[in-house]
């Protein structure tokens, strides 16, 4: 898998060298003034309906009182329409470009500390299907996890824990438009694969790149807390909106 990504990133790199995604500023995918001008989200929502503004992005009151949500708070750091944030997210996952995991993740660690988000025991990033993951050669989750790990609380690094397997291949969330096709393909696809006892009465961040109705996090949350887990926040790099 490895020299797979490799021979990928060669190919990739000779017929798009790098430069910078918004100015063009030769060998480097994202250059700093670029970074620096994303605009950060100042405000977070409940992580479930999403109508009401909460500090951290903790449920609000009544979706906490419905009991419907796995999740207890989801941070996003930026917004989908950015057109920085959606080319760098599009070119990290479907032109294999792995630097970009970097840049992305410190702008989501940004959020995540000025949020004061619990301090987790574990950095869980949400999984590929093992045919997903050999075609792109890594999983992007994977890989902000790794860089979120030692800026969180330096200078020691969070755990990561793959926790999580994801049992069913479906088609990518991405590819579907519907609120409810996306709701009942995210369904029943993930499951423990860790030892529970890591898991239960730990709390858990998880992680990854796009959140649109948050039904695979809320599915990955939902093993979790099958599982013990005290507490499961979410942090992603942004949430593409979706009409119901």
């Amino acid at each position: 898998m490895k020299l797979a990504s490799r021979l990928k990133k060669t190919i990739l790199d000779t017929l798009f060298p790098v430069s910078c995604l918004s100015c063009d500023k030769e060998e480097i995918w994202i250059c700093r003034n670029c970074l620096e001008k994303i605009a950060l989200n100042k405000q977070q929502f409940c992580a479930y309906c999403e109508n009401t503004t909460t500090l951290g992005g903790i449920l609000c009151h009544s979706c906490r009182e419905q009991g419907k949500s796995h999740i207890d708070g989801l941070i996003t750091a930026a917004s989908f329409e950015n057109p920085l944030v959606k080319k760098a997210v599009f070119n990290l996952k479907y032109r294999f470009v792995e630097d970009l995991a970097y840049p992305l993740s410190q702008i989501l660690l940004k959020v995540i500390l000025k949020n004061d988000v619990p301090l987790p025991k574990y950095i869980v990033p949400v999984p590929l299907h093992r045919r997903r993951l050999r075609w792109r050669g890594f999983n992007q989750s994977r890989l902000l996890a790794e860089c979120l790990s030692a800026g969180l609380a330096p200078p020691m690094n969070v755990g990561i824990l793959d926790a999580l397997e994801r049992t069913k291949h479906k088609k990518p969330q991405m590819e579907i438009k519907k609120y409810r096709d996306r709701l009942a393909n995210a369904a029943g696809i993930f499951s423990l694969k860790a030892d529970p006892a890591k898991i239960k009465n730990a709390r858990i961040l998880l992680v990854d790149d796009i959140a649109t109705t948050g039904a695979t996090l809320q599915e990955c949350a939902k093993v979790l807390k099958a599982a013990g887990a005290s507490r499961v926040f979410a942090a992603v790099i942004a949430r593409q909106t979706l009409k119901k």
